[in-house]
């Protein structure tokens, strides 16, 4: 993966509480929202994420997108019929925190994945180790991969690293991590 400006990413995303970053967000979401029914479907997301936050970093990270669209329209229950499969305004802030630390999730992922075949081996992750042990702290490389494989395939795929990324705290050494909250 090329260079990334985590400082222009996160200056795209407007996750803060103050009411200039409410109102970009309102106005991302107007964006978003192409056929105006104040939901937001997974496939205008998607769209979104490279027409309006024209981010393609992010957008080539399909599993950032689709999992900060899913753990967000979770968040809460909708009072609406058909929400629970929509982002609501009211979940808009926390789809984009999520989109941010899911991006940062799929580069270290990517970094680990130096084959590209969009898993990541016990050998690619032995390799790596000594990074990953700069992002989550110290591992026994065989052991944590047994823990992160957890439907046995031999291969960790991005949902596995995903779940152990989170619970380890999983911090690239060299993103930016100073964005208005």
């Amino acid at each position: 993966m090329s260079e990334i400006d985590w400082a222009a990413i996160n200056e795209k995303l407007p996750i803060g509480r103050d009411p200039e970053s409410k109102e970009r967000r309102k106005k991302m979401f107007s964006d978003f929202d192409v056929n105006g029914n104040r939901l937001l479907s997974l496939a205008e997301v998607d769209k979104a994420t490279r027409d309006v936050l024209r981010i393609d970093e992010i957008y080539d990270l399909k599993g950032a997108i689709s999992h900060a669209f899913k753990i967000a329209k979770n968040c809460t229950k909708s009072k609406r019929e058909v929400g629970d499969d929509y982002i609501e305004f009211r979940e808009f802030r926390f789809f984009l925190l999520s989109l941010r630390q899911y991006f940062e999730y799929g580069v270290a992922f990517r970094r680990i994945d130096v084959n590209k075949d969009h898993k990541i081996s016990l050998v690619e992750f032995k390799e790596a180790q000594s990074n990953i042990e700069k992002w989550v702290g110290k591992i026994d490389a065989e052991e944590e991969f047994r823990k992160i494989d957890t439907n046995g395939g031999g291969a960790i795929l991005f949902d596995e690293f995903c779940q152990w990324a989170i619970k380890k705290n999983l911090d690239l050494a060299d993103d930016v991590d100073d964005f208005a909250m």
